[in-house]
């Protein structure tokens, strides 16, 4: 069994994995999804996510984008981080499962998160 949480907004996979309104829980089984579950985002605070979802036994996180520091946790606990992404949460995590997806993003750096770099 494989546990695969989609940072979401409204089901959707959200740009900035911290800010998400809720995680889709993903269960897969023999590249079929087996459950889902969506939880509501406990909070944004530095370190605090990637160790809330380790702890959930999570092993892959999907997001549309997401900071250095916690690409850093996540790969300190082994767990997967595909960012990138965008669409239904579901559509996603199928793609994943089907060996469809891969990451195209590199990591969210700063916190200004104005993303015009036209200072």
């Amino acid at each position: 069994m494989e546990k695969i949480a989609v940072a979401s907004d409204n089901g959707m996979v959200t740009d900035h994995f911290g800010h998400c309104e809720a995680f889709v829980i993903f269960e897969a089984n023999d590249g079929q999804i087996v459950s889902k579950n969506t939880i509501k985002n406990p909070g944004h605070k530095p370190g605090f996510l990637p160790n809330f979802l380790n702890d959930m036994g999570v092993k892959l996180v999907i997001s549309g984008g997401m900071g250095a520091g916690a690409i850093d946790i996540f790969n300190d606990h082994g767990i997967k981080v595909i960012i990138g992404c965008s669409g239904s949460a579901e559509l996603v995590v199928k793609a994943y499962l089907k060996g469809e997806l891969e990451s195209t993003a590199s990591a969210c750096h700063g916190h200004d998160h104005k993303h015009d770099h036209d200072n």
